[in-house]
C-alpha cells in the first residue's frame, strides 16, 4: 500500500506558516515600542500584532493536527503536549512543543492583562524572544526542509530581521509621547512669540 503524503505535506507547510506568522508578530510587537516609522499608529500595529499571533496559533493547530493524522512520523495526542514522547528527533520536537505551549500562554495574556497587571503582562511578553528562538531551533532541527536553500534563507531572514528590530528597539529608544507633544507645542508657539517681540 502506497503511503499518502498529504498530511505530511500539510504538516510541513503549516509548520513553516506558523513560523512566518510568529516572526511577523514579533516584528509587529517590536514596532509598537521602537516606532521607527512614525506614520504607523500604535493602535493599528497592536491590532496587527494580535491578528498575526492568532493566525500563527491557527497554523500551529493545523500543524499539530496534520502530524497526528500523518503516518510518516507517529505522533500521539499526548506527544503534542508532553516533551520527549515523540520518537522523531525528540530533542528538537521538544523545543517545538514548548514553543507551542508558550505561544498559547502569551496570547492568552492579552485577555488577562487587567487581572495580572501591566507590569506582569510586560514581563510575560519578554518570553516572546525565547519563543522565537525555540521555534527557530525546532524548525532547523526537526524540519525536513531546513537543509534546502529556500528554507535556510527563510530562517536566516527571520533571525536577521528580528535581531535588527530588537537592536533598534534597545539602542534607539523612541521619544516619549510627552516630549514629542512638548516639542510640537514649542514649534507652534515660537513663531508667535517672535512676532510679538518684534512688534
Amino acid at each position: 500500500m502506497r503511503h499518502d503524503p498529504t498530511f505530511w505535506l500539510l504538516a510541513r507547510a503549516s509548520g513553516l506558516t506558523a513560523y512566518v506568522m510568529l516572526t511577523l508578530s514579533v516584528l509587529a510587537g517590536l514596532l509598537i515600542k521602537s516606532r521607527p516609522f512614525r506614520a504607523l499608529k500604535p493602535a493599528a500595529v497592536t491590532d496587527l500584532h494580535r491578528i498575526l499571533a492568532m493566525l500563527g496559533l491557527g497554523a500551529l493547530a493545523g500543524h499539530a493536527t496534520a502530524l497526528v493524522l500523518d503516518t510518516t512520523v507517529h505522533v500521539s495526542i499526548a506527544g503534542l503536549f508532553i516533551p520527549g514522547l515523540v520518537s522523531y528527533r525528540p530533542v528538537w520536537t521538544s523545543f517545538g512543543i514548548l514553543t507551542a505551549e508558550l505561544m498559547v500562554l502569551v496570547y492568552a495574556s492579552f485577555s488577562l492583562r487587567k487581572r495580572i497587571g501591566p507590569k506582569n503582562w510586560r514581563r510575560l511578553h519578554w518570553a516572546t524572544y525565547a519563543i522565537f528562538a525555540a521555534a527557530t531551533v525546532h524548525g532547523i532541527g526537526a524540519g525536513t526542509d531546513a537543509s534546502r536553500p529556500w528554507a535556510f534563507t527563510l530562517y536566516l531572514c527571520a533571525v536577521g530581521s528580528v535581531a535588527a528590530a530588537a537592536t533598534w528597539r534597545f539602542l534607539v529608544p523612541p521619544t516619549p509621547a510627552r516630549a514629542r507633544r512638548r516639542v510640537t507645542r514649542t514649534r507652534e508657539i515660537t513663531p508667535h512669540t517672535r512676532g510679538e517681540q518684534a512688534a
